[in-house]
Formats: structure tokens, sequence, C-alpha cells
């Protein structure tokens, strides 16, 4: 088998990878834009056949200078939400995704891309469903617009397309995201730096630290895509979390108990955690009010129809693998 990944040196990218590679394929093209170096440590010991930059290849594999691929795995984009530069969004997430589909479809090679609940903002539903879809940036809207012509032109559609909204990922290879990293990162580096971590207090009718968002473990997302590999006959786009909504307390307790594991010492319940000053609550910040999502969950009603099974990690399952991960890491 032949496929591409796009964003390869980015976190899903590069776990999609080092995936692929797992299953014994190691015939992978890595797409990338490398002006930020220190990515290309994702990719060590991975398995690839080339590598192109993403301002190469998306010329030439429209013209057919790669032959027959298998699958493109489309996770290149500007994801960080604060870019207000719309131009330079629509460009990246929707221009590019739009090209790359009809290239795709004139060749008849499954793509697999991803989107983002981002594309709900403000909704209090997260289903699959226009009636739901209440982007707050632009980067939701640049991600609802190429769903939107995915959905219009599926029923004509000559390959595979599937487009996964992804909730709040996080684990291994996400380093290089900075501030949009996942809370999970944050909470790991804060707690190791000063010993504590700290949370929101109480906002939005929620008591502190009970904001809640559907967390999902990357080597899930990675499952899930390499599960739509296997099945070429579905298409679609679909959520892709867990289906359950935890709160930051939970991402909060397992890093402090996964790093007092490591020290030899016992887990402890929140209560006792805050009591000891290892977790504190601070006042919500002023920029944030009216700009914050409290809660998001999966549905994932039409995940389950393809009979996509997937049994995915809870919040204190991945983050001990991925705080253990992050332990050997230099």
């Amino acid at each position: 088998m032949r496929v591409a990944v796009t964003g390869a040196a980015g976190m899903i990218g590069a776990n999609l990878v080092h995936g692929l590679n797992a299953m014994g394929i190691d015939d992978v093209i890595a797409v990338d834009d490398l002006t930020d170096g220190p990515k290309y440590r994702n990719l060590l010991g991975a398995r690839l056949s080339d590598y192109f930059d993403k301002r190469d290849f998306y010329t030439r594999f429209a013209n057919g200078e790669f032959g027959r691929l298998d699958a493109v795995f489309h996770e290149g984009a500007c994801s960080d939400t604060m870019e207000h530069d719309g131009r330079y969004m629509m460009d990246t997430n929707y221009r590019c995704s739009k090209e790359l589909l009809d290239a795709c479809q004139a060749q008849g090679t499954p793509l697999l891309y991803a989107s983002s609940a981002a594309t709900y903002g403000g909704s209090a539903s997260f289903r699959e469903e226009p009636e739901f879809e209440r982007p707050l940036n632009v980067y939701g809207y640049s991600k609802l617009l190429f769903d939107n012509v995915v959905r219009r032109m599926l029923p004509a559609s000559r390959a595979q397309v599937v487009g996964f909204r992804y909730f709040n990922v996080y684990g291994p290879r996400e380093q290089h995201k900075g501030r949009m990293a996942s809370v999970a990162f944050h909470h790991v580096n804060q707690f190791r730096e000063t010993g504590k971590v700290r949370l929101f207090g109480e906002y939005g009718g929620h008591a502190p630290g009970q904001q809640s968002r559907d967390f999902v473990f990357v080597d899930d997302v990675v499952a899930v895509n390499l599960w739509f590999l296997a099945h070429p006959e579905c298409s679609g786009v679909f959520n892709l979390g867990t289906g359950r909504a935890q709160p930051f307390n939970d991402v909060a307790v397992a890093v402090v108990n996964a790093e007092r594991a490591r020290k030899g010492e016992a887990a402890l319940p929140l209560d006792a955690l805050v009591r000891q000053g290892l977790i504190e609550y601070i006042e919500f910040p002023a920029a944030l009010v009216g700009k914050y999502q409290s809660y998001t969950q999966a549905d994932l009603t039409r995940l389950r129809a393809t009979g996509c099974n997937h049994v995915f990690a809870d919040v204190a399952t991945g983050v001990q693998a991925y705080a253990d991960w992050l332990a050997q890491q230099p």
C-alpha cells in the first residue's frame, strides 16, 4: 500500500505515520512545511519512502506525478484558533483542501481529512447537522466550508472521502504547538515546573474545574483513521471524540497522580489534591468571557452507524500513557 500524509510532522500526522508503519505500511510520502525545523523530531524513527514540501506536493500530485496512491491522509492545516488572518486561513485550510479533493477525485484516490469540532462553535449540541454548526472563529468557518463542499459532492464521488471532526486531541508529538498544545501537555509541564496545576475557577454555571470537554487520546484518533482506511466503502463527515465529556479536574487529577506514581507516591482524590495545594483554581480570565466553550461532547451516532466500534480511552488511562511517554523524552 502506498499513501501520502500531509501535515506529516504535526501531531496527528506524525502519529498517523507511525501508526501506518506499525501496520507494515512503509511506502509513505510525508508532506509538510518544515520552516519550523524542530518538528522533524516527530518523524524520527518513521519509515518513509519520500518527503515533499507542501508547496511542491499539491501541484505535482494534481499533475499525476506520483502514480497510483491508495490514500491521502490530509492533516495539514493552520490549527491556531487565535489566528485572525482570514485570508491566510481560507487559503491554507479551505482552498488547498479543495484543490486536493479535486485531484483525489480525478485520480480515484481516497481522501481522509482533518475537520474540527470548532465547526460547532457556540452550539450546545454536537451532531453533524447544519443547525448545530455555529463556528466562533475563522478557523472553524474554514473547516465548515470545506465540510460543506464534501457533503455536496459525495453523491457523485468517485472515491472515498472522510472528514473527521476532531474534538480535544492530546498525546505524544504535540510539543511544537506552543499555546495550542493540549491541556494535558500544559498541565504536565506546569506541574513539573511549579509543583501544582492551575485550573479556571467557576464560570458559566460550572463549579471550579468542572468545565468539561471531550478529550480524545491521539492513539484513538489514529485507530479510527486506520479503520476507515480498511473500509473504503464508508464516506462522510464524522465526529471523532470519545462521546464522553470529562471535566478539566479529571485531567489535572490524572496528571498529578501520574507524576506522583513516578515518585512512588500514592494516588489521591481531587479534594485531597486541592487541600495539599497540588491543584488550585484561578479566577476566570475576563478576556475569555463569552468566547469559551464550557462543554463539548461528540455525538457518535453516525460514526457507530458505519460499524466502527473502537473503544476510546478515558482521561485517566490516556493521560497516564501520555505522561509516561513524556517522561521518556529528552
